[in-house]
């Protein structure tokens, strides 16, 4: 019995290699790309290693200066936006948390109707038209303050507390606000861990709202600024001459697009390690308590 568990083990873990390992193929050949000459991608030499190492894609991307600027525009739509949606999740399942609150089924009943029913892409344009917020992050972050699927996560989150905490907190005179910053947010890091992943993962990869309602070229996204230069790789941006007016070697789309990406998906990646445990833990609380 030990030997067939052991076995078990064994081709559990050799199946879950090969199936990361496939996950991880298609990031690694873009990367591999993104550092090799035209040369060797037109010729398809690039598989998981780059072949003539070189940074002309990235240099080209950063030289133009568009990308950085987007980059920066991505961070504030980001760490904003986030802030804003912890802010009001936050403040909107602490009170529906607790049956003492009047009304609450009602309120409750309401939220859910929210998430079932939307009023569509042209009645949330013509409301975000009819006050002022087109080309404003103001128009992207207002009408996505609060997830009410992340919302009733850390709401079923609080109810799973104990109670003896907040009454014993109240007996010593702390308000419902003090009893929330001191006691429950301090006890609930898993679960504001994991919604704030999922709210800046998807600020950061945010496409739609800001190609719908961010007009300017100086305040578009990463990920609209990414989508604009796939579309527009040209042979004249790609060729570029030195100073004696010689051709250098040309930076072929493919190149252009892969180091996009890298540089898109990295900043965001690179997150993930330290909210790891807290992600996972968080969500499984909040789901399963209450």
């Amino acid at each position: 019995m030990i030997q067939s568990s052991r076995w078990f083990g064994w081709l559990n873990a050799i199946l879950l290699a090969l199936f990361a390992c496939a996950t991880l193929l298609p990031f690694i050949n873009i990367l591999a790309v993104s550092f090799s000459s035209g040369r060797a991608i037109n010729a398809g030499e690039v598989s998981v290693w780059p072949v003539d190492f070189n940074l002309d894609a990235y240099v080209n991307l950063i030289a133009d200066g568009q990308l950085l600027v987007a980059m920066k525009n991505t961070v504030l739509i980001t760490v904003v936006g986030t802030a804003l949606n912890m802010l009001f999740t936050v403040i909107a399942a602490y009170p529906l948390s607790k049956r003492r609150l009047k009304g609450r089924n009602v309120m409750l009943m309401g939220v859910l109707f929210t998430m079932l029913f939307g009023g569509g892409l042209i009645p949330n344009f013509l409301l975000i038209n009819a006050l002022g917020l087109i080309d404003s992050y103001w128009g992207l972050w207002l009408p996505a303050l609060i997830s009410v699927y992340n919302m009733f996560v850390m709401k079923s989150f609080f109810e799973g507390l104990p109670e003896e905490l907040e009454e014993s907190a109240a007996i010593d005179g702390a308000k419902d606000l003090t009893i929330l910053w001191k006691i429950i947010l301090p006890l609930s890091l898993p679960v504001v861990a994991a919604l704030t992943l999922f709210y800046a993962v998807g600020w950061w990869n945010s496409y739609m709202n800001v190609l719908i309602y961010i007009k300017s070229t100086d305040k578009v996204s990463l990920m609209v600024k990414l989508y604009q230069m796939l579309e527009n790789v040209s042979s004249q941006m790609l060729n570029t001459t030195n100073g004696e007016g010689v051709l250098q070697a040309t930076i072929t789309p493919e190149g252009i697009r892969s180091a996009s990406i890298v540089i898109a998906i990295v900043p965001i990646l690179c997150v993930y390690p330290f909210l790891q445990k807290h992600f996972v833990k968080g969500v499984l609380m909040g789901s399963v308590k209450g």
